[in-house]
């Protein structure tokens, strides 16, 4: 993170960002502290450390600077300008500043520290508690029916994908990955890639329909939430940087049938479905039922497949132990759901 990155956080900006926010009566911030900084494989994360003079009130004992180059974090600085500043709060991080900076080749988001009051389920790859699965798939709920066939998407939010040219994509990283693959890639899979990569501009229809479509999340792990320490419902939902417009059952696939070894999937599987189901309902989706719910989650499954392939990319640093599991798992998760039905 550059200095001149640091200096701007003074006292004087963030009085004045959080008096703009809201978020700081009468007082001013005295002190900045950068706490700490942990690099990431897109950005560097600081804690800094606020005190104040004066009636702070509730102002924020610390925030979180997330900073990287425009190309690796530009997409989540243009989530939180668009969507996260209209959507209701209590869903994400609140953001205090999102920001692009053409001549530095920086770009920043200013957060909530949610360190003090909020957790992560438990240490990747251990799967969560089922309680707190519950309250997970229920935030997710809350945020896909906020934006559920919004006008917005497409249009001043987003951009739909082009059939064409994801095509053009996978064909290309699908024949790296076949070649780095070998004779470690089954025939029955190989196959089954092809007749996927065959089948895709029919296959996107079903999100070029543009109805019963969302913003999804594009890597909705289960370590991609902060879980209220209270044992409450207040999740948060964060990590932005691959989002985009599509069906909501991709993130739920991703995290739980790319995720997931056979046997928790298949005991929690379809509960949670229900549950996801039951609070898109309560959150006010309609014309949506529970079987559009499988035919959406079985089709999303299959797409995952794509997924290991595209993390094996030698640039993106993602290590065998991560995305060898995924394609494990994935193509497991497709035979007990029998996807290879919607190929025919």
């Amino acid at each position: 993170m550059s200095e001149p990155l640091l200096a701007s956080m003074s006292p004087e900006n963030l009085t004045s960002l959080l008096r703009s926010a809201g978020a700081l009566g009468g007082g001013r911030v005295s002190s900045v502290v950068a706490e700490s900084t942990q690099p990431t494989k897109v950005s560097r994360i600081t804690r800094l450390r606020l005190a104040y003079d004066g009636a702070a009130g509730s102002a924020p004992a610390a925030l979180i600077l997330k900073a990287g180059l425009p190309e690796r974090i530009a997409e989540e600085v243009e989530f939180y300008l668009n969507v996260g500043a209209a959507t209701p709060p209590g869903v994400l991080p609140r953001c205090f500043l999102a920001e692009l900076n053409p001549e530095t080749r920086e770009s920043c988001l200013l957060l909530e520290d949610l360190s003090g009051s909020h957790t992560v389920s438990s240490h990747a790859p251990m799967p969560p508690t089922r309680p707190d699965c519950e309250r997970i798939v229920r935030a997710w709920a809350r945020f896909h029916a906020y934006w559920w066939d919004d006008p917005r998407l497409g249009e001043s939010i987003g951009r739909w994908p082009d059939a064409e040219a994801v095509d053009a994509y996978w064909r290309a990283k699908f024949a790296e990955f076949d070649d780095l693959m070998g004779d470690r890639m089954p025939a029955e899979r190989r196959d089954l890639h092809s007749r996927l990569l065959d089948r895709t501009p029919a296959l996107m229809k079903r999100t070029e329909s543009q109805r019963c479509v969302t913003i999804t999340h594009g890597d909705a792990h289960f370590w991609n939430c902060f879980l209220p320490r209270d044992g409450g419902d207040d999740v948060r939902l964060f990590d932005w940087s691959d989002w985009s417009l599509g069906v909501a059952a991709d993130d739920l696939a991703y995290m739980m049938a790319m995720h997931w070894y056979p046997d928790r999937r298949r005991r929690l599987e379809r509960a949670l479905l229900d549950a996801y189901h039951a609070a898109l309902l309560m959150h006010g989706v309609k014309n949506y039922d529970r079987q559009a719910l499988d035919d959406d989650y079985r089709l999303s499954a299959l797409w995952q497949i794509m997924t290991p392939v595209c993390q094996a990319e030698a640039g993106l640093n993602i290590p065998a132990l991560a995305w060898w599991n995924n394609f494990e798992r994935i193509h497991m998760a497709i035979e007990d759901l029998g996807c290879r039905e919607l190929l025919e």
